[in-house]
């Protein structure tokens, strides 16, 4: 059941959203290929990316955002905001970043933002109007961060996809058959943001949600 205060949250959005504008967030953990997906919607509608992609956790920490976006897909034109999240976790180890080799002094400094950043990714569900939940498939996805993303979706009454991520990688057809076991009413959409495949059909779905 919704509260009073989820109710008031997507009131506040849907009076001051003009009728062809909508935000976009993308969530997920650190590594399901966010920043990847973000590019790729970025680069096909802007000719220009969004922010830097590495293996290193956390590269993204701070929310990046895409104005005045024109996205147009089959008979639908809107204008968009991009907003390509932190990596959501749930905890932040400063060893991790050092295992990468970054100096000891750096890896805490990253530690600090990277927690900062997932605070404000959880923050900014309220302002969205439309949250892509990216899934990395390489691996099966019963990571309780997705869950907490979705919940969190769920209560401030903000549509969601959930985008089943690196189908390019082994085990990726079953770990997405898992996938649609664990959230047999959701919307979802299978891709490989790294080559493209199926992006089209995610362009079409938004537009579709949105």
């Amino acid at each position: 059941m919704a509260t009073s205060s989820s109710k008031s949250n997507w009131f506040s959005r849907w009076i001051s959203r003009k009728r062809n504008d909508a935000k976009i967030g993308f969530f997920g953990e650190t590594n399901a290929g966010k920043t990847t997906l973000a590019n790729h919607f970025s680069l096909d509608y802007t000719g220009k990316k969004m922010g830097s992609v590495s293996e290193i956790p956390h590269e993204t920490r701070t929310i990046e955002k895409l104005e005045q976006v024109n996205f147009h897909i089959d008979d639908t034109s809107l204008e968009l905001t991009l907003m390509d999240m932190p990596g959501i976790a749930s905890s932040v180890d400063f060893q991790e970043f050092i295992r990468m080799g970054i100096p000891r002094e750096d890896a805490l400094v990253r530690a600090r933002e990277a927690t900062r950043g997932i605070i404000e990714a959880i923050r900014s569900i309220t302002e969205v109007d439309l949250g892509l939940i990216v899934v990395d498939l390489s691996k099966a996805p019963f990571d309780q961060v997705n869950l907490t993303i979705l919940g969190n979706l769920e209560a401030n009454k903000v549509p969601c996809i959930i985008v089943g991520n690196k189908m390019d990688l082994p085990g990726a057809k079953e770990n997405s058959e898992l996938l649609d076991q664990i959230f047999p009413d959701m919307s979802i959409i299978l891709i490989s943001a790294l080559d493209g495949k199926g992006v089209k059909e995610l362009y079409s779905k938004i537009a579709e949600v949105v």
